[in-house]
């Protein structure tokens, strides 16, 4: 999960959203933000299959997680590292990936 919610978070913020939006309104408001959810979940999830489908071939496994520039440039220089090594057995580069 992205947050760190305890069970005495959750406890409260449900109070909370009782006292604010009322009992009576509170399942069409669950409802309409389960709804906006899956629509952003839809969305993201087709931008995804469209990159991959833009970029070609290469890209079949890319995950959103992937296109975080720390990581991509890791990723890069470890494919690039790989290629050297089978061209050129004797030398081996030594990359500290914290100073990227």
């Amino acid at each position: 999960m992205f947050f760190d919610f305890g069970a005495g978070e959750i406890l409260g913020l449900a109070l909370l959203a009782i006292i604010l939006v009322g009992p009576d309104r509170l399942p069409h408001l669950a409802v309409d933000a389960a709804k906006l959810i899956k629509k952003i979940r839809t969305m993201s999830q087709t931008a995804t299959s469209e990159l991959r489908k833009n970029l070609g071939p290469g890209f079949e496994d890319l995950q959103p997680s992937d296109l975080h520039p720390k990581k991509f440039i890791k990723k890069q220089i470890a494919n690039a590292l790989d290629e050297d090594d089978e061209e050129k057995p004797k030398f081996k580069a030594k990359l500290d990936p914290d100073l990227l």
